[in-house]
């Protein structure tokens, strides 16, 4: 990602999100809340392409994961969650260049799973659907069964 591009993504209300271990090396991410709905924005890079030379399934389903995950996250006030289960649906190939964005919506929230679904679009078109089930850690330490 080039500084101009990112410049351009900040002057639109965008904020690089902080990231260590595998989602730092797919990022940056980029988050904005647009009245109450959390956005999210991965440019796709080189880095990113399959054989065919589009993007990798595995990116959009990373992106869709992180990006549902952090939005229950922001609901459940918890600071560790856990994904239990997630479906994703490629609907059309994301190319390389392209900003793709990521608007979760929180379904149902308990005080122990948020449910959790997001549409990935590349401008107009859906490329990716996604749903999660994420739960909520009570002390970090508790593992998802």
């Amino acid at each position: 990602m080039t500084d101009a591009t990112a410049e351009n993504l900040k002057s639109v209300g965008w904020s690089a999100v902080e990231a260590t271990g595998f989602i730092a090396l797919v990022g940056p991410l980029w988050h904005r809340t647009v009245g109450d709905m959390h956005e999210y924005a991965l440019v796709a890079e080189d880095k990113h392409h399959n054989r065919r030379g589009v993007v990798q399934g595995g990116v959009l389903m990373t992106f869709a994961d992180r990006s549902c995950g952090m939005t229950a996250r922001f609901v459940s006030g918890s600071e560790s969650l856990a994904t239990v289960q997630f479906d994703t649906q490629f609907v059309d190939a994301a190319r390389i260049g392209e900003l793709l964005v990521s608007r979760p919506r929180v379904v149902r929230a308990t005080r122990s799973l948020i449910f959790v679904t997001t549409e990935v679009s590349a401008g107009e078109r859906c490329v990716a659907m996604a749903s999660g089930v994420f739960k909520v850690m009570k002390d970090g330490r508790e593992r998802a069964t």
